[in-house]
């Protein structure tokens, strides 16, 4: 049959046209159990061949179910009330693992079924002229087709019913005036529901008066008779209320909570309820609960008297001192010690047991037990044995022949009546615990959806008892379900669904809420051993595996933490192959299992070997060597229906293998990736060197199977969130000092490790990544150059210092590599690090600075005298943080400028005159600033005045602007050494001049502005006075500059000075004039005018 529904193509199919084409190729056979088998591998191919369609094969499989009764409900016409769009929709809630289906998406379905009939393989005629009636029946669908919806037809059916009910009212009172009596055949059961309605109040008392007053035999016979009569057709009409009421009375009458009172008339009474769950048991729903509350009270009797120990001895709560020592001096009753010891405790509480309702045993109450009770129930106890516990087990072992319907509320039943037991504080009992193992055994070969059904609710049940608070009913617990679990796996699950990773949920969920240490460490015990004796079979249940040792790194003890990855390390280690056989998307389960134990806080040398193990996985994915079953659940990208067009489906087929295999490199990288990048935070260093050495590892070795999209993930969520930590720390406003930039979760020795080792090292790691890949990644060239930007323009020397280093690394290795396009890009950021970087002294030159450098010169005695007022405080720390951020900025431009002409001497020949010209525009701007800042004398007189504060030479940014116009000055010349393509000499000579212009013009206005005319009295002579020794050091620092800007001038073509000489002959006679602070710019203004204005006055003559 596999090989079979394989050789099907539904790629691109909608799921109704799926299904017709899958019906039309073979006749379904009339067993459900080879139905369910048959569509459940037709949900499993389907979604292999349509992997973006649902999220799981167990969605298909259920709405394949639901098509086919929809199809059979539109077009059959025994089916009077039809199913509506709504009805449709609302059956199939909830089937996209707890998700809803789109609504558009189902209303689409339900219009193309109701239009077209999916026609099956036609019958033979003579099979079909047998089973006119019921289609489905002859298809074997009844008993799945109850569970896959939820009656939506059973409002309608009651409404029919009373319809009929008063009609036939109305035909009563028409013949009741006839005298001659009529018999009537019943056409419709239905008839009997109102004919029960008035009289199951006056049967009930019939039955039950005589039942509880009289001893005869026959008489009893025929009320336990009449009961189970009345039980019958009152529980296949579905009449709740009254089938309960009989229920309960039976079960009071058996008289097992109260077994000192035991009759024969009881016995009767027990062994009627056995025959009523054995006849009825498809019918009693609810009623389940009453039954098998008396099947736990006769095994409790029964026990008892045989003598065995009761459950309590070992699942009660301790008891203190006194109730031990009461306990020890209890008096075994001498009619069981043949049989065992009994203990008088609980003989006496049983004696003592309350009402029907009562759920417990009653307390310790001994004293208050005559012999004649004792005796009594010794007796009794005797008669019990009438009822052989074979004929109760067969309620259990016959659990397997109840329909669908009646097994899951069997199953609930029984839950119910389990954790009444165990939730005894005095007298906890695990027997229906045991037969809910036994009964789930038993019926695990059913069809799936029944079978998750009934998991449904015991995996609730599981989960309530193994939070308990008592230990040791927990432990039972989780030892029961390990057994189940144990069973279950020996069954075979195919490829997309995820059944096995539901039924060890209950592992995961107790594992996250159990207070109990001894409860986790089982837990990890059992799944532990499920998994590893199962191996061969485990497919989803990967996943649920995985969930419980992700839990398990982050306990709080650290035996588990140990005893969980030890485990793990056994199951990678031996058996990888396995955990991506068939769910390839295990292997992402994998993955952030070993990352959450990479954070493990107790040894060092889990997370150690956790991040050897992630790159053991990612040579595994590198490889290829996920298993030999390739499943493209991309759940991040993937578009899940979303659309009722036709189309949803057939974008499949456009979807070459190449494209799927790059989503699963996106799916299947990105977690590994990610959680080592994440663990560049780790404030253990040995950690965050390990995991950066494996990341970028892992990077280098295999980025050549990346595309440019995998990459672009990479660089966006993986390698630049390494960054954020110190990228976004720091508030660019310079608020307050780079001290406090730093996260402040680490401490201060940790945060300078982190800044001047991990982030240093990353940043350097990145930027060789960058280029080892240049040929896929370049497109990502303008987010690595941002990245580095965003480290210049910080406020902290260090992190700019970094920032700059690492760009000077890019441009050294990747220069060469680079287009003119790419180039721009480059200079283009430089000139935004320039501009971005430019020191701001608009708050020093403010009037509150002035005051505060006033009261720091006139309180310069203690440190006591500081501002006490909150607002001079805060002042005082803004003026601080302003002077400390311009000094970090001029300090990054002088280091920015550096590295300019470190790469422009390095690739001098590559750079085209535009990008020429934007470097150039980017340091004439800062030069133009900084000159501003110099001339400034406001701010000057105030940095003086401030004193020791600002620590800065005057004027401030000297060096920065003369570095940054000789660099200019650099550039233009070698523009017109060079003549790059698409120069243009004209524009760059004229940048040239006007630099040179204002070059003098600045030097002159500097030189002249320390110089004051003295005149005599008589007014007839006046000189200037010369300049002090700080003007001379600052001319003297200018004078390089001035040397060469004569120089650059000089080297002009004689036609291009000669058309200048009237805008630069006025400043070079202004120089002549001026007080030098070197003799270097006498001698170069002595050799340019002889060379230069000398030629031209001597072609002039």
């Amino acid at each position: 049959m596999h090989a079979y529904v394989e050789c099907f193509d539904f790629q691109g199919l909608d799921f109704d046209e799926a299904i017709r084409v899958f019906l039309q190729g073979f006749r379904l056979p009339g067993e459900a159990q080879k139905i369910d088998r048959i569509m459940e591998k037709f949900a499993e191919r389907y979604c292999k061949c349509n992997p973006k369609v649902f999220s799981s094969a167990d969605t298909a499989y259920v709405l394949a179910y639901s098509v086919i009764l929809l199809n059979t409900d539109a077009h059959k016409p025994m089916v009077k009330n039809k199913m509506s769009a709504d009805d449709f929709i609302r059956n199939n809630r909830g089937i996209d693992d707890g998700k809803d289906l789109p609504e558009q998406y189902l209303r689409f379905l339900f219009e193309r079924i109701s239009k077209k009939e999916i026609k099956m393989k036609e019958y033979d005629l003579a099979l079909q002229q047998k089973q006119p009636l019921n289609s489905n029946r002859v298809l074997g669908l009844d008993s799945i087709l109850n569970i896959v919806i939820r009656k939506w037809s059973e409002e309608k059916h009651i409404e029919t019913s009373d319809d009929l009910i008063r009609h036939m009212q109305e035909q009563f009172k028409e013949q009741a005036p006839k005298s001659e009596s009529v018999y009537y055949a019943a056409t419709d059961v239905v008839i009997l529901r109102f004919m029960i309605e008035v009289c199951w109040a006056p049967m009930l008392a019939a039955f039950s008066v005589p039942l509880d007053q009289s001893d005869d035999e026959v008489v009893i016979a025929l009320c336990l008779e009449g009961i189970r009569y009345a039980i019958h057709v009152t529980a296949v009409m579905s009449m709740k209320t009254h089938r309960d009421a009989f229920v309960t009375s039976v079960a009071k009458f058996t008289s097992l909570h109260a077994p000192a009172d035991i009759k024969q008339k009881n016995i009767d009474a027990i062994k009627a309820i056995l025959t009523i769950a054995d006849e009825d048991g498809n019918y009693l729903q609810e009623a389940w609960e009453h039954i098998l509350t008396c099947v736990s009270r006769f095994e409790h009797l029964h026990l008892l008297g045989e003598g065995r120990p009761p459950a309590a001895t070992f699942f009660a709560f301790p008891q203190n001192d006194s109730e031990k020592l009461k306990q020890s001096k209890s008096t075994i009753l001498p009619v069981l010690k043949n049989k065992g010891r009994g203990r008088m405790q609980y003989a006496a509480a049983s004696v003592l047991r309350g009402s029907y309702d009562s759920a417990g045993i009653a307390g310790n109450t001994v004293g208050s037990v005559t012999s004649e009770q004792m005796n009594n129930l010794v007796s009794n106890l005797n008669m019990l044995e009438q009822v052989g516990s074979s004929e109760m087990n067969r309620i259990f072992t016959q659990s397997q022949k109840l329909n669908s319907e009646a097994i899951i509320d069997f199953v609930k039943a029984l839950s119910k009546v389990s954790m009444e037991e165990l939730q005894s504080a005095s007298d906890p009992r695990v027997f229906s615990l045991t037969k809910l193992v036994e009964i789930a055994h038993y019926n695990m070969n059913r069809i799936r959806l029944v079978w998750s059904s009934i998991w449904h609710v015991l995996s609730d049940f599981f989960v309530t008892i193994g939070c308990s608070e008592n230990l040791s009913v927990a432990i039972f617990a989780m030892d029961s379900l390990r057994q189940l679990s144990m069973q279950f796996l020996d069954r075979e699950e195919l490829a997309n669904y995820n059944f096995q990773n539901e039924f060890m949920k209950p592992f995961v969920i107790v594992m996250r809420r159990s207070n109990a240490v001894e409860i986790r460490e089982l837990i990890i015990r059992c799944v532990s051993q499920i998994v590893l004796s199962r191996v061969n079979n485990v497919k989803s249940g990967w996943k649920s595996m995985f969930m419980v040792f992700t839990t398990a790194a982050y306990d709080d003890h650290k035996n588990i933490v140990l005893l969980a990855f030890e485990i793990i390390e056994k199951i990678i280690k031996q058996y990888f192959p396995y955990i991506t056989e068939t769910e390839t998307t295990t292997f992402t389960d994998c993955v952030n299992c070993l990352i959450a134990f990479t954070n493990s806080r107790f040894n060092k040398d889990t997370s150690l070997n956790a991040i050897a193990f992630l790159q053991f996985c990612a040579t595994k994915l590198a490889e290829r060597d996920l298993g030999s079953s390739s499943r493209n659940k991309d759940k991040e990208v993937s578009i899940k229906i979303s659309s009722p067009s036709p189309q949803t489906g057939k974008d499949g087929k456009q979807e070459n293998g190449e494209t799927k295999d790059k989503e699963d490199h996106l799916y299947f990288w990105f977690p590994l990736l990610a959680g080592l990048s994440e663990l560049s935070f780790d404030p253990r260093p040995e950690i965050r060197k390990s995991a950066l050495q494996v990341l970028f590892e892992t990077l280098r070795n295999h980025g050549h199977l990346f595309s440019l999209s995998l990459w672009e993930r990479v660089f966006e969520s993986v390698l630049f969130p390494i960054f954020d930590y110190v990228r976004h720390a720091i508030d660019p406003t310079g608020g307050y000092s780079p001290e406090q930039g730093i996260d402040g979760d680490m401490g201060e020795l940790d945060q300078d490790a982190w800044l001047y080792g991990t982030c240093t090292l990353a940043l350097q790691l990145v930027v060789d990544l960058f280029v080892k890949f240049y040929n896929t990644v370049n497109p990502l060239l303008r987010k690595v150059l941002l990245l580095l930007v965003s480290f210049i323009r910080r406020p902290h020397q260090s992190l700019a210092g970094i920032g700059i280093a690492a760009f000077v690394r890019l441009m050294s290795n990747a220069g060469d590599l680079f287009s003119e396009e790419k180039w721009l890009e480059v200079v283009l950021s430089l000139k935004e690090a320039a501009n971005a970087t430019l020191p701001d002294f608009s708050y020093i030159v403010s009037g509150e600075s002035l005051a505060i450098a006033h009261e720091q010169n006139n309180g310069e005695t203690a440190e006591s005298d500081m501002p006490k007022d909150e607002s001079e405080r805060l002042v005082t720390h803004r003026l601080y943080a302003s002077i400390s951020d311009v000094k970090c900025r001029a300090a990054v431009q002088l280091l920015l400028i550096q590295a300019v002409m470190e790469i422009y001497s390095m690739y001098r020949s590559h750079l085209s005159a535009k990008s020429a010209l934007v470097l150039f525009d980017a340091l004439h701007e800062v030069a133009s600033h900084a000159h501003s800042i110099n001339t400034n004398t406001t701010l000057r007189s105030k940095l003086q005045e401030l004193g020791s504060m600002t620590q800065m030479q005057d004027p401030p940014l000297l060096r920065l602007e003369t570095e940054s116009y000789q660099i200019c000055l650099t550039f233009l010349q070698n523009l017109i050494l060079d003549r790059p393509p698409t120069f243009d000499e004209a524009e760059v000579e004229s940048c040239l001049v006007n630099l040179c212009e204002e070059v003098l013009q600045f030097y002159i206005v500097t030189a002249c502005s320390g110089q004051t005319p003295e005149t005599f009295t008589s007014g007839q002579c006046q000189w200037l006075i010369p300049l002090g020794s700080g003007k001379q050091r600052e001319l003297a620092a200018r004078a390089p500059l001035i040397v060469a800007t004569l120089q650059a001038i000089g080297s002009l073509g004689d036609s291009s000075f000669e058309k200048n000489l009237p805008h630069l002959f006025p400043l070079l006679s202004s120089l002549i004039s001026c007080e030098h602070g070197s003799n270097d710019v006498q001698v170069a203004l002595s050799d340019m005018l002889s060379s230069s204005v000398g030629s031209v006055l001597l072609r002039s003559c």
